[in-house]
């Protein structure tokens, strides 16, 4: 049974009468009962699988399962909890499924001169950027321990991939979306005890890799007009092949690296002969547009193309600060990645 109800109407059910139409059947009490929290569920998605795209995949997939097991939903605990607990086992097959996503870091060690020619690795699963129209504020009980915008920070998120599924699960629902251990137990039909000694391990190894000062706070210490200001510096240094305005924006221990091509640099020694040799010199012409990634400031990076007479979608360039300076650069190359952000293809 299908209803077509006006949007004033809609918003004056009450959840438990829309939730009675959706167990008796209909499709768009369902939606509508679900909607409110695709934003919140596609983002435990992504920090579960490192990937937009895997995250789009995964969410389709657990939507498919509640709306299939809606009916054998008693109640017990809240619809929100539910979803999060199949969207997490969702997750949790693909994970099976797949290999970790990486960072060149975790490849080997940083170059210390420039590769010209650097071939992108194709043969591995590599961390993707997450746009922040998807980190709207959501779930979070008083119990967990990360903001939204934290969770989806780039050095949160590449930690969490090295981690198992059990124990990325584990953390995710604990710390980020305040589940009690009891209930990730139930949702990953395990005991209580794995549930705690999971999380244990989880939290020795986020620790060694995320620094404890997190982006969110450090963006809030330097204030939005002066992150603006670094954004703008960035980008008009890059344009006009500025190597003393680039190495002014950067700390002495910078790294920037660039998925999928498996190098990386680090100290600023290597990456101003990378940026002079490559970016500033060796590409051609850029232009710019200020975007937000991962809760942080971030650059998408058009090319300039003869053959097509245009700025092509490039990459979306990731900047992590320490203080007011630039400590990491993490060039995410390929226009797949610009879509998600409601960025062209091209510039003229």
């Amino acid at each position: 049974m299908r209803t077509n109800l006006s949007p004033a109407a809609q918003a004056a059910v009450p959840e438990g009468e829309e939730l009675a139409r959706a167990q008796a059947g209909d499709g768009d009490a369902f939606s509508r009962l679900v909607a409110p929290l695709r934003g919140e569920l596609h983002a435990h998605c992504y920090r579960m699988l490192g990937s937009a795209h895997d995250a789009d995949d995964a969410l389709q997939e657990a939507l498919v399962r509640a709306w299939r097991g809606l009916a054998g939903y008693t109640g017990r605990g809240s619809l929100r909890s539910w979803l999060y607990t199949v969207a997490t086992r969702c997750c949790l097959d693909s994970v099976q499924r797949k290999s970790r996503r990486a960072l060149p870091v975790d490849l080997g060690p940083a170059s210390e001169r420039a590769v010209v020619g650097d071939a992108a690795r194709t043969d591995l699963a590599w961390l993707g950027p997450y746009p922040d129209h998807d980190t709207r504020p959501g779930f979070r009980e008083p119990g967990a321990r990360y903001e939204q915008r934290e969770a989806v920070e780039l050095a949160f998120v590449a930690a969490l991939q090295h981690l198992p599924g059990n124990q990325r699960a584990a953390l995710l629902l604990f710390d980020v979306l305040g589940f009690s251990a009891v209930e990730i137990a139930r949702a990953m039909r395990t005991s209580t005890a794995s549930v705690n000694s999971a999380l244990q391990r989880a939290r020795r190894i986020v620790a060694d890799k995320v620094a404890p000062r997190t982006q969110q706070r450090t963006l809030r210490e330097v204030g939005d007009a002066r992150v603006r200001e670094i954004t703008t510096r960035f980008s008009a240094a890059l344009e006009r092949g500025d190597a003393d305005a680039l190495v002014a924006l950067l700390t002495e221990d910078v790294t920037w690296s660039m998925p999928p091509l498996p190098h990386w640099y680090q100290g600023l020694a290597a990456v101003t002969d990378f940026a002079v040799r490559i970016p500033l010199t060796g590409c051609g012409a850029w232009r710019h547009r200020p975007t937000r990634a991962n809760g942080q400031p971030a650059v998408a990076c058009f090319l300039w193309d003869d053959e097509v007479g245009a700025y092509l979608a490039w990459s979306i360039n990731v900047l992590t600060l320490r203080g007011d300076r630039i400590t990491e650069i993490t060039s995410f190359v390929g226009g797949e990645h610009f879509e998600l952000f409601g960025l062209p293809a091209s510039l003229p």
